[in-house]
Formats: structure tokens, sequence, C-alpha cells
């Protein structure tokens, strides 16, 4: 399965070290445009230069990491699309181009399942998709979320119960899923 990943799922660290870490387990395949991955610096430049830089940094990483996610734009493909956010098209475009199956995003109003379906697309939520992901593969996505869990335990210096952790990164479906 091709998954895009849009910019307001790659801003929140625990959201996107989930979704990466599923990623890299071979449990779908990751996509995204330039431009989305530049959304993501900006949202994160307003945090300060600092986190700005962390996230071009770790922008550099993925992109080494997932040669194949960086879906090239097709010329005039935005012009045919429509969506409540113009400002939006470009994902949909991406994910036309790229393929996908499913398009990972916070943001529903603006892409309204019947328009993603005359092209073939779905809409998911960050924390339906992890959570289907886990009903399909719940030792692999289990991993993926300790190892994000033990990285937060790492940084916080502190414990972080995997509950508590998701319900905090707005994955509550599969945070209750991962501690049942």
């Amino acid at each position: 399965m091709k998954a895009v990943l849009d910019a307001c799922v790659l801003v929140p660290t625990v959201k996107r070290e989930l979704l990466l870490g599923c990623g890299r387990a071979g449990l779908f395949q990751p996509l995204w445009s330039a431009r989305i991955l530049e959304e993501w610096a900006r949202a994160a430049a307003r945090f300060g230069p600092v986190d700005e830089a962390m996230a071009r940094a770790a922008i550099a990483l993925l992109q080494d990491e997932f040669p194949g996610a960086a879906v090239p734009p097709r010329a005039g493909l935005e012009a045919g699309l429509h969506l409540p956010d113009e400002n939006d098209i470009h994902v949909l475009a991406t994910a036309i181009a790229g393929h996908a199956d499913v398009i990972v995003t916070a943001n529903a109003a603006d892409f309204p399942r019947g328009v993603l379906a005359g092209e073939g697309l779905e809409r998911r939520d960050p924390d339906g998709f992890l959570w289907e992901l886990w009903s399909f593969h719940p030792e692999a996505v289990a991993a993926c979320a300790e190892a994000v869990r033990a990285e937060a335990e790492r940084l916080s210096g502190g414990p972080q119960p995997i509950r508590a952790l998701m319900k905090r990164a707005r994955l509550p479906r599969l945070g209750k899923a991962l501690a049942g």
C-alpha cells in the first residue's frame, strides 16, 4: 500500500516517527513531495530556528532513507483538480502522480471522500490508519510504537506509558489497542 503523508502528520514527532517506523517495517510505502516536506519545515520554523534546523536535518535524512518516497510534480495535473482548500491540491496531485492508495491527513474537511474516491484514493486520519496497520500487523506496529516510546522516555528522562503517549500524540485508538 502506498500512502501520501500530509505535512500535518509529519510535524508532531511521535506521530511522524510512528508512521515512518511502520514504513521502515514495510507495512506501507510512504510518499511525499518536496512541497509537503517544505511545509513541514515551515511549520517547525514557527517554534523557532532550532526547530526548523532540526526539521530540515530530519528531512535530509528521510530523503536518503526513503529515496523512492519523493514524488515529482506532474506538469498540468494540479490545474484540473479541485479541493475546498486550494493550498492542498498539491497533496492530491502528489497522491495521483505517485499512484497512492491513501492520503494520511488530519485535515478531513480539506479532502472530501467523494473527490478522493473519484481519483481512486481514500483518506485516513493518522489514528485510524495506524490502528488499521496494527489490526493486520500487531507485532510490527507494537515494535514501532515501543521504539518511539523508548526514545520519548530517553529524551524526557521520565516514564512514558504507551497509552498516555499515544493520547498526547492524538492517537487514542491506537494507544488503547497497544495498551490492551
